[in-house]
């Protein structure tokens, strides 16, 4: 197939999601025209500026400059476009349901009268494709549920483990242009209805978040019990039937998509007249995780007031600069609601962080956090950290403690330089 016989394609939300969408395409040959309503964003797309840390994305918007074409116009993109993918934020409620009003909004822009597709790439609960297309009978629309994972999206694009596509009868040759898009990319391809099709992706957050919530209640009684979590998970995740991804004890996990997809499942459940206690208890679980840790602090430190405090890592996960709904924000709370001076370094988190955590002084080094401080967490788990100096690290240390909140560094060598170690569930 040529380039010139590919089909266009549109992204309205250049987030992250549309963005990697966008890039995607284009390094796959097809002509993209993505849409958004930030005119500052666009001029800076524009010029290839990439404000999203996402390794590859650069390189991979910079490299496809003349297929990709940024504007604030639908129209302009449903006039070389029959279809086009909605990649707009759908946050949570106050109440926990998907808040949809970008994507109403995307609807309500779209003219009447067109033969073209709407993709939803967007999360959103089960119901929403029925619901949009009672109120566009003349739309077709097709459900693509987005499995990316920040810090590896342009791979997780480029080589996906799955396709899923759902769409009604009637919308299949708007399905078809979907899974022509996707073929080149190999990958399960998964064609089913819409409703299944949107909860393929609320289900498959669920059930990881459900692993890790998992891990951390066993991580607790290892503590108890003197067994270490990362031998029982080892061991656990041989059965082909568990697995070991996604069971690495820890404090616990945040992201833009674990939290929000968890709280919209539970609220979809409720809202239908189910009570998911699974759920509640996976939510639970995470959130009193993170204030585990302080109950580690104290058991070393006694009262945390006037103490020094460093955190290692500030985002979410490594390779990202997400701060939303990152661990590092309920500690840094937690830690200055005990009365500790909080000092933080992230590799690129800083700047999305010092707008967050204002009260956080930020280092511009690992070591210059850790230089004076009674203890350290380890939050986010950069390759960096476990390249320390330890014996300087405790040479820097008022207090050489390091709580490694992912079990990520090796307790033998930092125990070595005299340093108090403390994993999550390691005995």
């Amino acid at each position: 197939m040529t380039e010139s016989s590919l089909e266009p394609i549109g992204v309205v939300g250049v987030g992250w999601v549309g963005l990697v969408t966008a890039a995607c395409f284009a390094e796959l040959g097809h002509q993209v025209v993505a849409v958004d309503i930030d005119e500052e964003k666009l001029a800076r797309l524009r010029s290839g500026e990439i404000s999203i840390h996402e390794p590859g994305l650069p390189e991979l918007v910079q490299k496809n400059r003349q297929r990709l074409r940024f504007t604030s116009s639908i129209e302009q993109m449903l006039a070389s476009c029959r279809v086009f993918f909605c990649c707009v934020d759908t946050p949570p409620t106050y109440s926990g349901d998907a808040d949809l009003s970008r994507v109403r909004a995307v609807v309500a822009a779209l003219p009447e009268q067109g033969d073209f597709g709407l993709v939803m790439k967007s999360t959103v609960p089960a119901g929403t494709g029925a619901s949009i297309r009672r109120a566009r009978p003349g739309l077709a629309y097709v459900s693509c549920p987005e499995f990316l994972k920040e810090g590896s999206a342009v791979d997780d694009f480029m080589a996906p483990d799955r396709v899923v596509i759902g769409a009604a009868a009637g919308d299949e040759w708007a399905a078809d242009l979907i899974a022509d898009a996707y073929a080149p990319l190999g990958g399960t391809l998964v064609r089913t209805d819409l409703a299944s099709a949107e909860m393929i992706k609320l289900a498959s957050n669920a059930f990881l978040a459900t692993k890790i919530s998992f891990i951390n209640e066993i991580a607790n009684v290892c503590e108890e019990v003197g067994a270490d979590v990362t031998e029982v998970a080892g061991g656990m995740g041989l059965d082909a039937r568990i697995g070991r991804s996604f069971l690495d004890a820890g404090i616990g996990y945040g992201g833009s998509c674990f939290p929000k997809d968890v709280s919209a499942l539970k609220q979809l459940a409720g809202n239908s007249g189910y009570h998911f206690q699974l759920l509640n208890s996976v939510i639970e679980v995470n959130e009193l995780q993170k204030r585990r840790v302080i109950g580690k602090l104290t058991k070393h430190l006694g009262s945390l007031v006037g103490r020094r405090v460093a955190l290692l890592g500030l985002a979410f996960k490594p390779n990202t600069d997400d701060m939303r709904e990152a661990s590092s924000l309920v500690l840094s709370a937690r830690l200055q609601g005990e009365g500790a001076e909080v000092v933080a370094y992230d590799p690129v988190a800083v700047e999305a962080a010092s707008a967050l955590l204002p009260s956080v002084e930020m280092a511009d080094s690992p070591l210059q956090a850790l230089r004076g401080a009674d203890a350290a967490i380890l939050v986010t788990e950069w390759p960096r950290f476990a390249e320390l100096d330890w014996d300087e690290v405790a040479a820097v240390m008022a207090t050489p403690l390091l709580i490694d909140g992912r079990n990520y560094l090796d307790p033998v060598a930092v125990r070595a330089a005299a340093i108090t170690y403390e994993g999550i569930g390691r005995g």
